[in-house]
């Protein structure tokens, strides 16, 4: 959906403006648009694969960076490397790495996009204050999202959003601050690409946002699957919800990806409209599902 997005609003762009130089007579000619389109379209398809190449194979250091997490050594805990093994045993998982965050507050998230890269992260507070049923519950959920290829999708979408918000930053920037768009035909063009930037931006973040949650519900069902004990994740989740936030953490598109985004402002997401754009279900209806099961 992201590309076909992205395409359409790319064909849009062209229409609306042989619309606006059609000298009032309002009408778009399908020939110029098609034509400026295929013309376009290869180099926009070349700087859209240059960016995703970059941020595909740079994601691993922008997510250590932004949560600053580290390895895990075996020898500095073995609780953590025997549950992640049992689990990993058990669904005939390779193991992934172990990262530690050092925060006293209560999260984890998983991250990779290949046997090589996928890691489960932990803070040191949900791994002090968790019991193991607890904390075996988290890796689970952790290791679904691993499992299911949840990271690689969300990678996706993070990417496709930030085209969109640089585009749309780019262009408002022009128009605030450069001589472009200065003339009339020229002003007429950026603000027509703006606009059609900021309906990308919003979609993609939409989908992503949907997908987001999404995933949560099957992690959390594949980790009441792996485990047989569902109340336990349930539990955990009590726990993480009371302390979630990771000092670290300022990017928002990193703060999605932990088991309970630690950016979020319940306060201002009671409205069914703002859970449109909640990057996880709310907490209490994850919990009843869990104790459901």
């Amino acid at each position: 959906m992201l590309p076909a997005v992205f395409m359409g609003l790319s064909w849009l762009f062209f229409f609306f403006l042989s619309m606006s130089s059609s000298e009032g007579q309002g009408v778009a000619s399908l020939e110029f648009v098609n034509r400026s389109f295929l013309t376009t379209i290869p180099w926009i398809t070349a700087g859209v694969l240059l960016w995703f190449v970059i941020a595909w194979f740079s994601h691993t250091a922008i997510i250590n960076n932004a949560t600053n997490s580290r390895p895990l050594e075996r020898k500095e805990n073995k609780r953590v490397y025997n549950l992640v093994e049992n689990l990993c045993i058990a669904s005939g998982m390779p193991m992934p790495k172990i990262n530690i965050i050092d925060d006293d507050s209560l999260n984890a998230f998983a991250s990779g996009i290949n046997t090589k890269t996928y890691t489960v992260s932990l803070s040191r507070g949900i791994i002090d204050k968790l019991n193991d049923d607890e904390l075996e519950a988290v890796i689970a959920h952790e290791l679904t999202h691993i499992r299911n290829r949840d990271v690689r999708l969300l990678i996706i979408s993070v990417i496709f959003v930030g085209i969109f918000a640089f585009i749309t930053e780019m262009l408002f920037r022009s128009l605030r601050f450069g001589n472009l768009g200065r003339g009339k035909k020229q002003g007429a063009g950026i603000l027509i690409a703006m606009l059609l930037a900021l309906i990308g931006y919003i979609l993609a973040s939409l989908f992503r946002f949907a997908l987001s949650r999404s995933r949560e519900y099957l992690a959390d069902a594949g980790s009441a699957e792996l485990t047989r004990r569902p109340l336990s994740l349930a539990s955990a989740l009590r726990k993480v919800s009371a302390d979630p936030t990771i000092e670290a953490v300022k990017r928002k598109d990193i703060a999605q990806m932990f088991i309970e985004n630690p950016q979020d402002k319940r306060e201002e997401l009671k409205f069914s409209f703002a859970n449109l754009f909640r990057t996880h279900p709310p907490i209490e209806k994850r919990i009843k599902l869990l104790e459901q099961y």
